[in-house]
């Protein structure tokens, strides 16, 4: 029997009382089943946190020793326990490391996605699907209207120019695929990081991830090329350098309010699309769906009379 109360939706995040623990808290807590590094689902100070090697490795950098009390690090697959709660973790395809957490309770599997994409990114593991009696889906991008570039047709967008770009992007997991994708099919571009976004690239390569050709960003290179650059940035020095001179501004988003401005437009998302959660529906066969991270209203309304859909926002 699926529990209502599995999963309890607080000012911290989703409480399983049943395991005792959250799942990506936004305050510090106890036990904190991390599903990936991006900051809204991984703070820092948690006593204990059970997430992959990856997870973890960001964490430290970006956290240091406040990163968690301890770490418990499990490959995917391999299940743990706490309390009575079984628990594996599914690669999810949304940066490395990420994952989908199955949770097992009294024969009853819910399925917890955090965030996740069915885009192929040879940077990260290839989202996995299982089948589970409840779906605990991220909403981002839940809206019939949203459908996501080809992700190749929009990089080579790039090609269009010979100027020079700042490209802004997050630090981590958009940064890498872009690097990866740039190298690939922009082999004319020379992609120079930005230092804060080095670590994360190293720690890709750490894991055995082939990142394609970079530079560490240098002043006087980009000053004296003047065309073919790429200088790759985060978000708040894409928005500190408005005035940038002699470049192009680019920002990697899916969020079609961001790309106002820009001098060319590149929709890349690492979440789910309308489409790929209908699919994500039709793998996991859920008999009931629960939402979170976004609005879940228009998925209500679409299977209204076919699967139970509750909102957990």
């Amino acid at each position: 029997m699926i529990l209502a109360d599995f999963l309890v939706p607080t000012k911290i995040g989703l409480y399983c009382a049943y395991g005792n623990f959250y799942l990506d808290p936004k305050e510090m807590v106890r036990d904190a089943v991390i599903s990936h590094a991006h900051g809204d689902h991984a703070i820092s100070g948690n006593f204990n946190v059970y997430c992959t090697k990856a997870t973890s490795l960001f964490m430290i950098q970006r956290y240091k020793k406040f990163a968690a009390g301890e770490f418990h690090l499990y490959a995917f697959h391999a299940e743990f326990v706490l309390n009575e709660v079984k628990i594996s973790f599914i690669p999810a395809g949304h940066i490395l490391g990420s994952a989908l957490v199955m949770m097992e309770y009294k024969g009853v599997k819910y399925l917890y996605t955090g965030d996740y994409k069915l885009q192929p990114d040879t940077t990260c593991e290839p989202i996995e699907f299982a089948e589970a009696d409840v779906l605990i889906t991220e909403t981002t991008f839940a809206n019939p209207d949203t459908k996501h570039p080809d992700v190749e047709l929009e990089i080579k967008k790039l090609n269009a120019t010979t100027s020079n770009i700042m490209l802004g992007a997050y630090a981590l997991g958009k940064s890498q695929r872009l690097i990866k994708l740039i190298s690939d099919l922009c082999p004319q571009r020379r992609i120079l990081v930005h230092h804060s976004i080095l670590p994360f690239v190293k720690i890709y390569e750490q894991m055995g991830i082939d990142m394609g050709k970079y530079e560490v960003y240098d002043r006087k290179v980009m000053k004296n090329t003047k065309t073919d650059m790429i200088y790759l940035v985060p978000p708040l020095v894409y928005r500190s350098y408005i005035k940038a001179v002699n470049v192009i501004r680019v920002f990697a988003t899916g969020w079609k309010h961001l790309q106002h401005n820009n001098e060319l437009q590149l929709f890349i998302s690492d979440h789910v699309d309308w489409d790929d959660i209908i699919y994500t529906i039709e793998k996991v066969k859920p008999k009931e769906i629960w939402t979170t991270h976004g609005s879940g209203i228009q998925l209500k309304s679409y299977y209204s009379n076919i699967i139970t859909v509750k909102l957990l926002n």
